[in-house]
């Protein structure tokens, strides 16, 4: 298990996020790959996420291209070694082969939009780690 949130940079993750409405209901499942690009006790791990076309091996990124970047509390606890393989993302045309961690987070809102434009606008969530390790078929 990981203890230093500087052992994650430069890692290649596999990313599920499971979102859950304020009834626990689920909402939405999403699974991202990206590499740790830096770690912030404060503001959390921020990673380089994978876009079409990267070669999916653990080489080096190209930091020339513009990548999204997606910030995941600074919480070690759901941070679990990969087994070895080709793993799919949400996005069926990015998979991400042979990464380091898989990472797992379930998301919860945490109050209920008043109306349409604040669903729209702006929305509060609480993160939870989900600290059992995922099972990998």
């Amino acid at each position: 298990m990981l203890e230093n949130l500087e052992d994650t940079i430069n890692k290649r993750c596999l990313i599920a996020l499971s979102y859950f409405s304020v009834d626990d209901q689920p909402l939405k499942q999403t699974l991202l790959a990206g590499t740790v690009k830096s770690v912030d006790k404060e503001m959390g791990i921020t990673l380089s996420l994978d876009v079409e076309g990267d070669n999916k091996t653990a080489q080096a990124i190209d930091d020339k291209k513009e990548r999204p970047e997606f910030i995941l509390p600074a919480n070690l606890s759901c941070w679990f070694k990969a087994p070895k393989g080709t793993f799919s993302t949400s996005n069926p045309k990015i998979k991400i082969e042979n990464p380091d961690f898989l990472v797992t987070w379930d998301i919860y809102q945490t109050k209920k939009p008043e109306n349409e434009t604040q669903e729209k606008e702006q929305q509060w969530w609480e993160w939870h780690p989900r600290t059992a390790a995922p099972q990998v078929n």
